[in-house]
């Protein structure tokens, strides 16, 4: 009699790597100078690696390495397939890469695709003449009837986004400053030089890459018109760019089948990620068309908790939202921090920078977290002799400077960065607010970043558990974390008087984590007591006391050998 076999069932995909992961933005210029220039550069990176493990993130996106004018420190690329000397060469990424995956780290770097610099050999080649085979990799067009630009468009960083080339007798587009001309996205022969690139550096074991602008691909094909924002109010410190809606100049319908393009060739290399930068204030339902069906990025970097107002109703609505509107099997990302905006602890405060370190670091996504913000550092006073950002220098009050200075690693001279003199001043209080004295201080905002990172780390249900926004209290954000019977309460108060909150379900629980980092194991009943400016993270349940455990400052772990 023959046996009667069943097809195995197929084993289930494995889970991409970046759904688990946490993501560190490391400011090249400003991380580590091992060469006494005060820029930072790739061999000072490689310095610190034993600091990123010891922290416990698990990858390192890197801000524009490329060579470049500086006109905008980098995102404008004179060559998309070489290392700027300022940071080193093609060989000491290697080895910074090499020595990153020996230690579990994966290296994304940032990719500008919507423009290069001015100096580039393909606008070169472009701007030589009518005629030249790439004058259509750029965006070119005749003056409008009067002789003014095209038509209305705004640069990001202030006046129009057409500048007059008197040689050609044409206007080329920049949506930035004069010296980042647009690439034209609708050729393919650009479409072609990039995946070249892209190639290039994947083929070098670059494990994805962030993708500057992402939204700003594609422009209008008849470049009509922006209308006029009704909702736009003049005065000082508003950005003139936002006087216009966007509807023509960027984020066209199309620029999801680029994406799908995009996304082919990040898959022809397994396990490599490809995230996107989509615009600020983006509506959840928009950040969730930049997934498409899961066939365009793999990540799109969410910014509303740079950009709400810090309010709990603001904050626990847009996490439901933001929960709901994402297609299946979509992971979704938060920013708390970047190069581009105030540091969180300027924003909203260093005691409520531990309550949003929490919320980062214990809802459901892929976090990004900025060098620096684990210290909490703020805003560096900055005189205008030190101003080098070109958007400060066109629109007076929007400078990124105060955001870009230099990590503080201990109190020795410039804070450890350089032995040179460094490109940006290291600020006041890097005396005090450094690696080496917020390490061994135990309730240290340091401390509690590497704590939420092992908590992270032990407890699956932080990666792989649902997630429950709970009814607002106050000033109070609440959601559980569930996977199976794991539940676990995140309760953060976001104001600065102490409230007490009900305990969801029944059974109490155990807080395995408060931001003052003062009451771990403490018994929960029906209620918890949250002082002003705290979080707590409880296990609840009769499993509560599994799991709650982590690493304190201090205390040896696999990753603290040779650190710094």
């Amino acid at each position: 009699m023959s046996r009667r076999t069943h097809p195995a069932t197929p084993p289930a995909p494995p889970r991409p790597w970046w759904h688990d992961a946490v993501v560190y933005q490391v400011y090249p210029r400003s991380f580590q100078d091992a060469d006494g220039d005060g820029v930072g550069d790739l061999a000072g990176i490689a310095l610190r690696l034993d600091y990123l493990t010891w922290l416990g993130v698990n990858a390192i996106w890197l801000s524009p390495i490329y060579p470049s004018p500086l006109v905008d420190f980098g995102y404008d690329v004179s060559d998309y397939t070489a290392v700027d000397p300022v940071y080193g060469t093609l060989d000491d990424l290697g080895r910074l890469i090499a020595e990153a995956h020996a230690r579990g780290l994966r290296l994304i770097l940032d990719l500008v695709p919507s423009h290069t610099s001015d100096r580039h050999p393909w606008f070169q080649a472009s701007r030589s003449s009518r005629d030249d085979p790439k004058r259509d990799w750029y965006l070119w067009r005749d003056p409008a009837p009067d002789g003014g630009p095209p038509n209305n468009w705004l640069s990001h960083f202030g006046g129009r986004a057409w500048t007059w080339d008197a040689a050609t007798g044409q206007f080329y587009l920049h949506s930035f400053v004069p010296e980042q001309p647009d690439l034209n996205w609708r050729n393919p022969e650009v479409l072609d030089a990039m995946a070249g690139v892209m190639r290039f550096w994947l083929d070098r074991g670059i494990d994805g890459f962030r993708v500057d602008v992402i939204h700003n691909l594609l422009k209008d094909e008849a470049f009509r018109d922006d209308p006029p924002n009704p909702d736009f109010v003049p005065g000082p410190g508003a950005n003139p760019y936002h006087s216009l809606r966007h509807l023509h100049s960027s984020d066209q319908p199309d620029v999801h089948r680029l994406l799908r393009w995009f996304r082919r060739q990040i898959d022809a290399y397994p396990g490599r990620v490809l995230i996107g930068e989509v615009e600020y204030g983006s509506s959840v339902e928009r950040l969730a068309r930049f997934y498409g069906d899961g066939d365009e990025l793999h990540l799109a970097l969410n910014f509303s908790l740079m950009t709400l107002p810090w309010e709990s109703a603001a904050i626990a609505d847009h996490l439901a939202r933001y929960d709901a509107a994402l297609p299946p099997g979509a992971c979704p990302t938060f920013v708390v921090g970047n190069h581009d905006r105030a540091r969180v602890a300027t924003r909203i405060g260093p005691a409520q920078a531990r309550v949003a370190a929490m919320l980062l670091l214990t809802a459901r996504n892929t976090p990004f977290v900025y060098q620096g913000d684990e210290l909490g550092m703020r805003n560096a006073e900055l005189g205008p002799e030190h101003q080098r950002d070109p958007w400060g220098l066109r629109v007076p009050g929007h400078g990124r400077d105060p955001v870009r200075t230099p990590m503080r690693w201990d109190a020795s001279g410039h804070a450890g960065f350089t032995t040179g003199e460094p490109w940006l001043p290291v600020g006041d209080d890097a005396g005090t607010e450094n690696v080496a004295r917020l390490r061994e201080d135990e309730r240290s905002i340091l401390t509690l970043h590497r704590r939420l990172l092992a908590l992270r780390r032990a407890d699956a249900v932080f990666t792989l558990g649902r997630q429950r926004v709970l009814p607002l209290a106050g000033d109070v954000v609440g959601y559980v974390r569930e996977d199976g019977e794991r539940r676990v309460w995140v309760a953060l108060n976001l104001g600065s008087r102490e409230v007490e909150v009900e305990t969801p379900g029944a059974g109490g629980g155990t807080i395995a984590l408060s931001t003052a980092l003062d009451r771990e194991g403490e018994a929960v009943g029906r209620s918890l007591r949250l002082r002003g400016d705290e979080g707590c993270v409880v296990v609840l349940g009769r499993n509560s006391g599994r799991g709650t455990s982590t690493p304190r400052a201090g205390r040896a772990g696999p990753h603290d050998r040779g650190w710094p």
